[in-house]
């Protein structure tokens, strides 16, 4: 606006960002078979603008 000092952070938020060190995992599922995991997975990494892989833990029961 005009005649308002300068500084102070007083524009609109354009965009957000976030710093991911790499290895940080950001989507956990739980209660989805593997092979439904692995589709919505694939489709969410290929939105994402850096390389991801699906990582995952056998359970002993």
């Amino acid at each position: 606006p005009l005649e308002t000092r300068m500084g102070k952070g007083k524009a609109d938020v354009d965009y957000w960002a976030a710093r991911v060190k790499p290895g940080t995992i950001l989507y956990e599922l739980a209660g989805v078979s593997e092979a439904r995991a692995r589709g919505a997975f694939f489709r969410v990494a290929m939105k994402m603008p850096v390389k991801c892989r699906m990582v995952g833990r056998r359970v002993e029961a």
